[in-house]
């Protein structure tokens, strides 16, 4: 029998090829106004400055690395926009301009472009969620529940078409079906609830805004792991907590907005709860990084061979 002898050299390039670098996009406003993509370490690699704050408070709640290597985004409560890595504007739609909304009380948290093309977004205080073209023509809409509409924030799809929306007020994340617009599971955690996600488990993982806290929901109700107010063994304080990552390998990604310079903005965290990886980039973003996105595999790959190219 012979035996298998791979070169040391060889192995150290198979396993740099499956360990892509670890990319963070960030979008904060209050004050900082920007665009950002950096490595895990925080190194910018790539910046767009925004218009800021619109109406005396900011508008960065949500924010998505196309797979093409553009950001979807928004700098006002109303207006979306598409740029390249050049920062080109290659796409806008303004809520309060469109669609029947003209004269009326617009806003907007939670917004996604879909494998069609189009963009499903979620307009507060209308109390809606539509889906447009690429020109701009609403494809479908379905109403929001009665009393969550006016304080909508993150949104998120699931993958049995649902989708999972967080209003402040009442504090419940609603799931609704996505061809019929009915409710068919929620959760009132009574906070001024800003994301959820849907796990590879079926359970749904929830960041409570201001309830200092992330929890791991059953179908049935039942929490099965939680973090509040400060990370086990760690120090690490929890303030408003926002947007939320599965990744490969269980753990978590946590977003920890307002928690002031001596705590990190984004973490990883096992199950175990233990930090694995940290964001602490105030110079940057300051304390009001609400929405990131982390960009890891293939993805990643790819933006930093476009971002080598850039003039």
């Amino acid at each position: 029998m012979k035996t298998l002898f791979i070169p040391l050299f060889f192995l150290s390039i198979s396993l740099c090829s499956i360990q892509a670098e670890r990319l963070v996009l960030v979008s904060a406003s209050y004050g900082k106004n920007i665009l950002a993509l950096t490595n895990a370490k925080g190194e910018v690699l790539w910046s767009h400055r925004t218009a800021g704050p619109d109406r005396g408070h900011a508008g960065h709640h949500d924010v998505h690395m196309l797979p093409n290597g553009n950001v979807l985004y928004h700098d006002t409560w109303t207006t979306l926009k598409e740029i390249n890595l050049k920062k080109k504007e290659v796409w806008s739609y303004d809520c309060a301009k469109s669609n029947g909304n003209v004269g009326k009380s617009v806003g907007v948290h939670a917004f996604a472009r879909l494998a069609n093309g189009s963009t499903r977004i979620v307009e507060s205080k209308v109390g809606r969620v539509i889906e447009v073209s690429q020109a701009g023509q609403l494809v479908r809409s379905f109403p929001l529940k009665p009393g969550g509409t006016q304080n909508s924030r993150w949104a998120r799809s699931t993958n049995k078409d649902t989708y999972l929306v967080c209003s402040e007020q009442p504090g419940v994340v609603t799931e609704y079906d996505l061809e019929t617009g009915k409710v068919v599971w929620e959760y009132l955690i009574n906070t001024r609830v800003y994301g959820a996600i849907r796990l590879r488990n079926g359970n749904t993982l929830i960041a409570s805004g201001s309830g200092n806290s992330v929890v791991e929901v059953t179908p049935e109700k039942k929490v099965v792991w939680k973090i509040k107010d400060e990370v086990p063994g760690t120090g690490v304080k929890l303030k408003w907590m926002t947007c939320l990552q599965e990744l490969e390998n269980g753990n978590f990604i946590v977003g920890n907005c307002h928690a002031g310079p001596d705590n990190p903005q984004i973490f990883e965290i096992t199950r175990e709860k233990e930090i694995v990886w940290e964001f602490n980039q105030w110079d940057l973003v300051g304390n009001g990084l609400a929405c990131w996105q982390i960009v890891e595999g293939e993805q990643s790959e790819r933006l930093l061979k476009r971002l080598k190219r850039l003039p």
